[in-house]
């Protein structure tokens, strides 16, 4: 069993996953698609909301754990070309071994739309925290690498929002296990951004189209 299988449920559950401005912006950004992919699906929340707009989705993920309807890297995606009229993938990039073959992935499978929402880098202190927390992180991304990286996979960015979110920080450490020395380092690394018990984090949504 994966890590990810382990924390499938944790991940199901959590409240930060479950809602946020970003969904319902993916939501928007997706009106009048019929189908979708939901990459790196993780609990299955874009999914689930796309679903419910009336979009018919495929999930797909590494972990079978996360139940998604196909297991597959985004690095290595099964479908053809121009299968999906949007393809989303939300808060999962930062975990992929290879981004830039990740997206080009998800550009060559969608006729139209790509859709990302991740973290934003917010520095090296950050980065390490992350790591540490997390051991499956890769790298966080600045604003301006994620124009590149779309530019990259031939897609140009016809809109991307950048907003803040604050998350209760100990449930952010529980989900993958921190704890003890680690926690307490992590804690250390971010603590100009914890207010109240809670972490603020900055994320970024682009919408991209296949050029």
């Amino acid at each position: 069993m994966s890590v990810w299988d382990e924390r499938a449920e944790a991940y199901r559950e959590s409240q930060e996953h479950r809602e946020g401005w970003d969904l319902d912006l993916i939501a928007e950004w997706a009106a009048g698609a019929r189908t979708a992919l939901d990459v790196a699906s993780g609990g299955g929340h874009v999914a689930r909301r796309l679903r419910e707009a009336g979009v018919e989705v495929v999930s797909s993920d590494p972990a079978p754990g996360m139940r998604p309807d196909v297991v597959c890297p985004a690095e290595d995606l099964p479908f053809a070309d121009a299968s999906f009229d949007v393809v989303a993938c939300r808060l999962a990039a930062h975990h992929f071994q290879d981004v830039e073959a990740g997206l080009g992935e998800m550009a060559r499978v969608t006729r139209d739309l790509v859709l990302v929402v991740d973290n934003l880098r917010m520095g090296d202190s950050d980065e390490e925290a992350n790591r540490l927390r997390d051991p499956s992180h890769v790298r966080n991304y600045s604003e301006e690498e994620w124009h590149v990286l779309f530019a990259g996979a031939g897609l140009e960015v016809v809109e991307a929002r950048t907003e803040d979110r604050r998350i209760e920080f100990q449930p952010w450490l529980d989900r993958t296990g921190c704890t003890g020395e680690d926690a307490a380092r992590v804690r250390e690394l971010v603590a100009d951004r914890i207010e109240g018990g809670k972490l603020r984090l900055d994320r970024i949504a682009l919408k991209g189209r296949k050029r």
